[in-house]
C-alpha cells in the first residue's frame, strides 16, 4: 500500500515498523520515534497526520462503546490524547505500547514485543528477552516491574477452575501471575516460546533444568503451594441446587391437555335431528295440497252463488263503490323501466388527473434520489464519527 504524501514528509526518513488501519482510509502508523495518526479528507476534516512521540511518561487508555481514547503524558508538553474506533483496541495498543517501552528505554535495541495483555487493571506484555507488569488504572507508566529472561530460575503453572496461576521464579523469589483461564493458555504458550528461543530448549522441563534444576523447581511449587490459600481465586459459588420437572412429566401433561382438547374439539351427530326435521316437513307438505284444494272448491261455489245473487239485484238497485281493477302488468313494466334508467354510464378519463398524477410521480422519484443521497451523507459522517475525528 502506498504511503499518503503528508505521511512521506512527517517520517522524516524514518521506516515503519507498524501500520494499523482506522476505518476508510485513516490509518495510524508506529515508527521506533512515535506514532503517527493519519486522517483522509472527510466531512468533518481536512486531510491531516498528527505525531504522538514515544517518550511519554504515562500512557492510559479510556474505553468506550465505539471509541477508545489514548492518552500520553509528557513531561514537558502535558498530555496528549488521540481516538480510535472501540474495535482497533488492541491492533493499536500493542504497536503504540512497543514503541513507548522502547523510547524509555525498556526495551533493548532489536528486542521485539510478542504480545500484549490486559486483565482489568493489570498489564503483562511480554518480549523476547522479558515480562513486564504495570498495575494501575494506567496500561504503563514509571510504577511497573520487569523481570528478565536471564535471571528466571523456574516456572511452573497453576490451573484453577476461575484463573491459572504462573509461577515465574526469579532469582529464587517466586512472582505469581493470575490470568483469567479464557486467555491463560494463549499467555502460557508465548511466555514459554519466548522463554524456550532466550535459552534455547524445547520444553518446560528442560528449560527448568537448565535455568535451575530439579531442586529449585521443588522449591518454587512448595512455595506456591504455601500461598495458593491466600492468593487462589477459589473455585467460585457451586449453582443452586434445582429441581426442573423431567421432561417427561411435561409431555404427560401436554398429552393430557391435547387428549382433551381433541375430545371438545368432535364434531356433534345431527343426523337424528335432521331426518326428523325433513319428516316433519314432509308431513307437512302432503297435508297441504290436500287442505288447499278443498277450500278453493269451497270457495268457487260460495262465490259464484254470490255472483249469481248480485246479478239478480242488479237490475233493482244500483252498484256504487266498485273497486278498481289492480293493473299488475303495468306496474311491472314501470318497475323494469325504471330499472334499465338506472344504469350508470362508463366512467371516462380525465387528462388533466392523468397529468397531475404523472407530475406526482415525477416529484417522488426525485425526493428518492434526494433521500438515497442524505442518506450515504449520514452514513459517511457516522464511519468519520466512529474512527476517532
Amino acid at each position: 500500500m502506498n504511503v499518503p504524501g503528508i505521511v512521506q514528509s512527517a517520517l522524516d526518513g524514518e521506516e515503519i515498523a507498524a501500520r494499523v488501519s482506522l476505518g476508510g482510509d485513516d490509518e495510524l502508523f508506529v515508527t521506533s520515534s512515535s506514532t503517527l495518526v493519519y486522517r483522509a479528507d472527510g466531512l468533518l476534516s481536512d486531510e491531516s497526520v498528527d505525531e504522538y512521540g514515544h517518550e511519554a511518561e504515562r500512557l492510559t487508555l479510556s474505553e468506550g462503546r465505539r471509541k477508545t481514547k489514548f492518552t500520553l503524558e509528557y513531561p514537558l508538553e502535558g498530555s496528549r490524547e488521540f481516538a480510535i474506533p472501540s474495535g482497533k483496541t488492541d491492533a493499536v495498543l500493542h504497536p503504540v505500547l512497543a514503541g513507548v517501552l522502547n523510547g524509555n528505554d525498556i526495551t533493548d535495541p532489536g528486542e521485539t514485543v510478542v504480545q500484549t495483555y490486559r486483565f482489568s487493571e493489570l498489564t503483562l506484555i511480554v518480549t523476547s528477552e522479558r515480562l513486564v507488569k504495570h498495575i494501575g488504572e494506567a496500561v504503563w507508566d514509571e510504577d511497573y516491574e520487569e523481570y528478565h529472561f536471564s535471571d528466571v530460575t523456574n516456572l511452573a503453572f497453576e490451573d484453577g477452575s476461575v484463573a491459572t496461576q504462573i509461577v515465574l521464579t526469579v532469582d529464587g523469589r517466586p512472582q505469581r501471575i493470575k490470568a483469567p483461564n479464557d486467555e491463560a493458555n494463549d499467555l502460557r504458550e508465548r511466555l514459554k516460546r519466548a522463554l524456550f528461543d532466550y535459552h534455547d530448549v524445547s520444553s518446560l522441563e528442560e528449560l527448568n533444568e537448565t535455568v535451575g534444576g530439579q531442586e529449585d523447581d521443588d522449591s518454587a511449587s512448595a512455595s506456591a503451594s504455601a500461598g495458593s490459600s491466600s492468593m487462589d481465586f477459589g473455585d467460585g459459588v457451586d449453582p443452586l441446587d434445582a429441581d426442573p420437572p423431567e421432561p417427561d412429566d411435561r409431555e404427560t401433561v401436554d398429552a393430557d391437555v391435547n387428549g382433551a382438547a381433541q375430545g371438545q374439539g368432535q364434531p356433534v351427530d345431527g343426523s337424528g335431528q335432521g331426518s326428523n326435521s325433513n319428516g316433519a316437513i314432509g308431513a307437512a307438505d302432503s297435508s297441504t295440497p290436500q287442505s288447499r284444494s278443498t277450500a278453493q272448491e269451497t270457495a268457487t261455489e260460495s262465490t259464484a252463488g254470490s255472483i249469481g245473487s248480485a246479478e239478480n239485484d242488479a237490475g233493482s238497485r244500483p252498484s256504487t263503490d266498485e273497486p278498481e281493477p289492480i293493473e299488475t302488468g303495468d306496474v311491472f313494466e314501470t318497475a323494469d323501466t325504471s330499472t334499465e334508467t338506472a344504469d350508470e354510464p362508463e366512467p371516462r378519463t380525465d387528462p388533466e388527473l392523468l397529468e397531475r398524477i404523472e407530475a406526482l410521480e415525477t416529484a417522488v422519484e426525485r425526493q428518492s434520489d434526494l433521500i438515497e443521497q442524505q442518506q450515504g451523507t449520514i452514513e459517511q459522517l457516522i464511519e468519520e464519527l466512529r474512527q476517532g475525528r
